[in-house]
């Protein structure tokens, strides 16, 4: 009978509670509605004020993101402690607080790369389209979200490569100008006329439809080689992998050509050796009788 009463009293107790509780939770449910209907607003509002930016969309999808985020725990504090009052904001804070830290430890490399990729998208080291290099990794970068970039390579690969990674590490944005210096070795043999050798050179690289002319068009003798004269030629043409191969063709076909036609030799690597005693050699005895017996 006692343990009867007991509960008795345990439930009616609870179910005062509850009753008592009612007004708080239809208010707590009216700050969520009232979130609901605020996060749209503001949505729209920072959407709005977005679009005329020339921020990225994937870091304009993040500030929205942020916003809604930031007043959804906003909204959901505030209706936690209007129905829990003994929940005060600076606990909740308190525990939010230890808890982002867990999770900060527990996702560091993606933390490191979400922030990596805010600062990319913020800095606009590179755009869609550019051709870059990154230590070992080179190609067209296709896409670039929050936690890493898809880089489509010269073989059609996809490589999709952490934000962090080239972030810290140095990169070069091949095609952020319209235009690259690129330049060739040619070497001529030591017996050749080094002012002609330059102007052939020089000429043959005139009139090249890959080349842009206004840039200029440099030759220098450069190095005496074992076995040449080196000069470096250089010149502009246009930056992708694709238009450099083009280029380059172009201008060797055209430097072996005039090099050719003025009969200016390009010399193959050879060696002189000198040797202090005198060598003999079979078969080039200048006395008949003695190679007959040493061959027999």
């Amino acid at each position: 009978m006692e343990i009867q009463t007991l509960l008795e009293d345990k439930f009616t107790s609870m179910w005062l509670g509850l009753v008592k509780s009612l007004p708080l939770m239809a208010i707590g449910f009216t700050v969520l509605i009232l979130t609901v209907l605020l996060v749209a607003i503001i949505t729209r509002v920072v959407k709005r004020a977005l679009k005329p930016t020339r921020l990225r969309p994937s870091l304009q999808d993040l500030i929205v993101t942020l916003v809604r985020v930031g007043l959804w725990i906003v909204g959901i504090l505030v209706a936690t402690t209007v129905v829990f009052p003994s929940l005060t904001p600076a606990k909740l804070l308190t525990a939010l607080g230890l808890g982002s830290v867990a999770v900060g430890l527990a996702f560091k490399d993606i933390f490191e790369n979400f922030f990596a990729g805010v600062l990319i998208m913020l800095r606009r080291p590179m755009s869609l389209g550019d051709f870059i290099e990154c230590d070992s990794i080179s190609g067209k970068v296709e896409h670039i979200s929050l936690r890493e970039t898809y880089i489509r390579q010269t073989d059609d690969q996809l490589v999709l490569v952490p934000n962090s990674y080239l972030f810290k590490n140095p990169l070069n944005v091949v095609t952020d100008k319209s235009l690259r210096r690129y330049h060739i070795v040619v070497g001529v043999a030591y017996d050749e006329d080094v002012s002609q050798a330059r102007s052939v050179i020089k000429k043959s690289l005139s009139g090249l439809s890959t080349i842009n002319e206004q840039k200029g068009i440099e030759v220098y003798a450069n190095e005496f080689n074992s076995s040449s004269v080196d000069f470096i030629v250089r010149w502009w043409a246009a930056p992708r992998p694709i238009e450099e191969l083009q280029t380059k063709d172009e201008v060797v076909t055209a430097v072996k050509a005039a090099l050719d036609k003025a009969g200016i030799e390009i010399p193959f690597p050879y060696r002189t050796l000198t040797f202090k005693e005198p060598l003999a050699i079979n078969g080039l005895q200048s006395d008949p009788d003695q190679a007959k017996a040493e061959a027999q």
